[in-house]
């Protein structure tokens, strides 16, 4: 079978289902867009919880210690698992911040150098609130150490809603997929029904399943390829221009992996692909070895 034969006949069944194509192309659309949509909002919102998160930090207050005992405290915290970045703040240091936020009204108490020494830890990324619990209550232990201090509420606060976000993103992802591809489905079966005298006459004069099955998939695979298109220009119009309009404060949000090519690219492919499927599994299913079944 030429490829010219297999791209003309796919073009056909186009035609031949205006209605049914338009519909698939359409739900293949808006399933693209809202896919994409939704991976970039969750990007974007991972950043904010991500930036959130760094703000989430440990401070442990000192006792009165020497300067050798305050190198090996930092040593002991620096090695632990899950801290990140340390900083240590000195009595002097201490009152100069306290000075900075309270101005005049807060001089005569720096000078009386009533605020203790401290370390000001951030914790990796990666690291959970539990582990951050455990991880505080080692510190807790350590000689020199007077009181831990972090926001617990906050980092679970964040977690609880990252996990939530998740499984609500994958569920309504998942959906949209089943939508998608059922709707391709049943496009390609109208096609296959359309021309169920024509598939009997071929079978007839030896024409193989996967003779027949092929340009259907061509057709699945042109609907998504449009579709892939359509969405993406939809995308790029309502995070460039749109949103920017219409809702200002948010801004202009950042593209995934910080290149619109991963995001545009991933969305065409993914239509493609939903294309294809639907269109495979259409034509499987109901181009049998001696007739078409009945749609």
């Amino acid at each position: 079978m030429s490829l010219s034969y297999i791209v003309k006949e796919g073009f056909a069944g186009l035609r031949r289902t205006r209605l049914a194509s338009m519909t698939s192309v359409v739900a293949l659309v808006i399933s693209v867009l809202m896919i994409s949509v939704l991976f970039r909002l969750a990007w974007n919102g991972f950043e904010v919880a991500q930036a959130m998160r760094a703000q989430v930090e440990i401070d442990v207050f000192l006792v009165e210690l020497s300067d050798d005992r305050v190198d090996q405290l930092r040593d002991d915290l620096t090695n632990l698992d899950g801290v990140g970045e340390i900083e240590y703040i000195s009595q002097d240091d201490a009152a100069e911040i306290f000075r900075e936020e309270f101005g005049a009204e807060g001089e005569s108490l720096a000078d009386l150098r009533f605020l203790p020494a401290s370390f000001r830890i951030q914790i990796d990324d990666e690291t959970s609130s539990e582990e951050v619990a455990s991880l505080v209550s080692q510190i807790e232990g350590y000689r020199g150490v007077d009181e831990v201090v972090y926001n617990q509420q906050l980092l679970e606060l964040l977690e609880d809603r990252m996990e939530t976000l998740i499984y609500a993103g994958i569920a309504v992802g998942l959906l949209i997929l089943l939508t998608a591809v059922v709707l391709v489905f049943n496009t390609i079966r109208l096609t296959i029904y359309a021309k169920r005298d024509l598939i009997k006459a071929m079978k007839l004069v030896g024409a193989t399943n996967g003779f027949i099955r092929r340009p259907f998939v061509i057709e699945g695979f042109i609907q998504g390829v449009v579709a892939g298109m359509i969405a993406v220009g939809l995308h790029w119009a309502t995070f460039e221009y749109i949103i920017p309009y219409y809702l200002p404060e948010i801004g202009v949000m950042t593209w995934p992996f910080d290149y619109w090519y991963y995001t545009i690219g991933g969305a065409v492919l993914f239509a493609v692909l939903l294309g294809l499927f639907g269109s495979r599994w259409a034509a499987k299913k109901f181009i049998k070895d001696h007739t078409v079944a009945p749609v």
